[in-house]
């Protein structure tokens, strides 16, 4: 039996990390979880560091690696309805948020200046399917 370990995700936040641990270990898979205390600790760190890195033996990488693309979230809109592409109608729509204004960019700044959260940033669809980008209703 195998000891070695293998990373199949990375989050960023350990909450995330801990609903996915649960998932997997609720299908019989061991998990584990590193850089989660780190991260807990001082948050801004996650993108230096890597993320919460999610672990698994090596035995279980595809059982886990496919239970991780079954449980892939989509957006949704205030009901829970999935939000669809204008363009090719498919449900595989994901929000990213973006600084692509003269507002927001200084919003940003001066946030990182002052070291005051939140920042201002617009928030946009886009389709993973066909890459169609398209703003919020």
């Amino acid at each position: 039996m195998s000891e070695t370990f293998v990373t199949v995700a990375r989050f960023q936040y350990s909450s995330e990390a801990q609903i996915v641990k649960g998932r997997l270990e609720a299908d019989g898979i061991e998990v584990f979880l590193r850089d989660n205390i780190t991260i807990d600790t001082d948050p801004l760190v996650s993108n230096a560091i890597g993320g919460v890195k999610l672990k698994v033996r090596a035995e279980d990488e595809k059982e886990a690696k496919k239970i991780l693309r079954s449980i892939k979230v989509y957006a949704v809109d205030d009901e829970g309805n999935p939000i669809r592409c204008p363009n090719c109608n498919k449900q595989e729509v994901e929000m990213y948020s973006s600084i692509d204004s003269l507002k927001a960019f200084l919003s940003f700044i001066i946030g990182v200046l002052t070291t005051t959260l939140p920042f201002h940033a617009r928030y946009k669809y886009v389709c993973e399917n066909c890459k169609t980008e398209f703003p919020i209703k």
